[in-house]
């Protein structure tokens, strides 16, 4: 079953759960929008997209609360009878013990979180967004270089790990070796980390497995890292042009989302980790709006120009 486990929402948002007597081991999430019920609590549950978190903040809670007794249990039975995920009170507000038993009888967990409304609102959202964001998985190693995060690539046995050992020893950090788990969280942005049993961990070849975080420590080591760059490791062909100016980016997809691709030939006595460390230094002044081929480009033009307009003195 898709989704994402109740339970680990709550671990990783620090909630507290009133209802520990309700099993929720099977309970899933499966969509990262939620709900504020304002129109459900009136009696309103035409268009009510009940597989949704369900959140209660102050205005909902003291509106129940002005209800009566009576209108508040009926009000209340409606809405956790409606099979929703759970239910999870912000800003401190506290459910009653009315609350809790109707809770109980129909299974619906009840959480409690400190944050505001809206604090809460927008955290849940991009946690949730990222947990049930479309998923691949690739071979390759993810390493977040000074903050770029540098997917590399290439055949088994070419040079990924070593490249990435090289680089977490010049101070960067390993997200992911071997298998690189990619989730589209938005247009724009793709996520990868390390599936679970992997992570921190390095295949090298003749020496075997290393525990990367025990080795050089927990500043050596990353658990999720945006994707910005591919860098593609393949033999050296001397029958190939490869590009030497970088005038035009070239990339590659994941999920839809495209993604700037460097093709990198290996040669004995290449040193990977400084090319890929100059490669995301090279991508990050672009993004700000330098890139190096253009000036060069623009330099040698202004050369030319300077040249063709001496010989027209003459």
């Amino acid at each position: 079953m898709k989704g994402v486990e109740l339970k680990k929402l709550i671990q990783e948002l620090k909630l507290y759960n009133k209802t520990p007597d309700i099993d929720i081991s099977k309970k899933r999430i499966t969509t990262p929008d939620i709900n504020r019920p304002a129109l459900q609590l009136t009696g309103y549950l035409e268009h009510f997209e009940n597989e949704r978190v369900q959140i209660i903040g102050y205005v909902e809670y003291t509106y129940l609360l002005h209800l009566g007794r009576e209108k508040k249990i009926e009000a209340f039975e409606r809405f956790v009878s409606s099979q929703i995920p759970c239910v999870i009170f912000s800003t401190m507000t506290e459910p009653d013990e009315d609350m809790l038993e109707l809770a109980m009888k129909y299974e619906v967990p009840i959480l409690v979180t400190e944050q505001t409304t809206s604090t809460f609102m927008a955290e849940i959202i991009r946690w949730l967004n990222v947990q049930l964001a479309p998923c691949i998985s690739i071979h390759g190693v993810l390493v977040d270089v000074y903050g770029e995060g540098v997917l590399i690539m290439g055949e088994s046995g070419i040079g990924k790990s070593e490249a990435a050992l090289e680089l977490i020893k010049r101070g960067h950090r390993l997200v992911s070796d071997d298998v690189v788990e990619i989730r589209r969280v938005s247009d724009v942005t793709l996520v990868g980390s390390a599936p679970d049993i992997t992570r921190h961990f390095i295949e090298l070849r003749g020496i075997g497995i290393i525990d990367v975080k025990t080795l050089f420590g927990v500043e050596s080591v990353k658990n999720t890292q945006s994707i910005d760059l591919v860098i593609k490791l393949e033999e050296w062909n001397k029958d190939r042009e490869y590009d030497r100016l970088g005038m035009e980016e070239e990339y590659t997809e994941f999920l839809g989302n495209r993604i700037v691709c460097h093709s990198l030939p290996i040669r004995p006595g290449r040193n990977l980790a400084v090319i890929v460390e100059s490669a995301a230094v090279n991508h990050r002044q672009k993004k700000m709006g330098y890139n190096a081929a253009q000036e060069l480009y623009r330099r040698v033009q202004e050369n030319m120009a300077k040249k063709r307009s001496e010989e027209d003195e003459d």
